[in-house]
């Protein structure tokens, strides 16, 4: 597929703006976290409290985690979308299969620039699937991952 100079510089603009401000919206709330899994037969498990970050005498709590399985050759990014709801997907980009770069409420595909929500939706092209994303159920304490 040819593109022209023009459209190659829009979209090299727009992906570089969007990792910039990507990266101030993760640095202003810290460093990207990877949680602590455990792997079952049909599942995964992370911790709730996996979600809190505790500086010295307070805490804030994260909207965001990734998890790295065994299972899978990109990692799977968790939101917390609300008081016990939460989503997650495979950040493996349904385009050409490069692994997404999280930033502010969306994954971004550093290798051609499509955009993804953070239930999965397809944003902006070029690719045109949803990512993989996994049904959860919580308890108290655990976050559920279902494959």
């Amino acid at each position: 597929m040819n593109m022209d100079r023009k459209k190659f510089i829009q979209s090299f603009g727009k992906l570089v703006t969007g990792m910039m401000i990507g990266g101030w919206t993760f640095q202003s709330c810290g460093a990207i976290h990877y949680a602590t899994v455990t792997e079952e037969k049909d599942r995964f498990i992370v911790k709730k409290k996996e979600f809190l970050r505790i500086r010295k005498d307070r805490s804030t709590e994260r909207n965001f985690v990734l998890i790295q399985t065994k299972a899978n050759s990109a990692p799977i990014g968790i939101f917390k979308l609300d008081v016990n709801e939460y989503s997650a997907a495979l950040l493996e980009c349904t385009h050409r299969g490069c692994e997404l770069t999280p930033g502010g409420n969306t994954y971004t595909c550093p290798c051609h620039g499509s955009e993804f929500s953070m239930e999965g939706e397809v944003l902006q092209g070029p690719a045109e699937k949803h990512l993989k994303t996994f049904d959860i159920t919580t308890d108290n304490e655990n976050i559920y991952i279902h494959l």
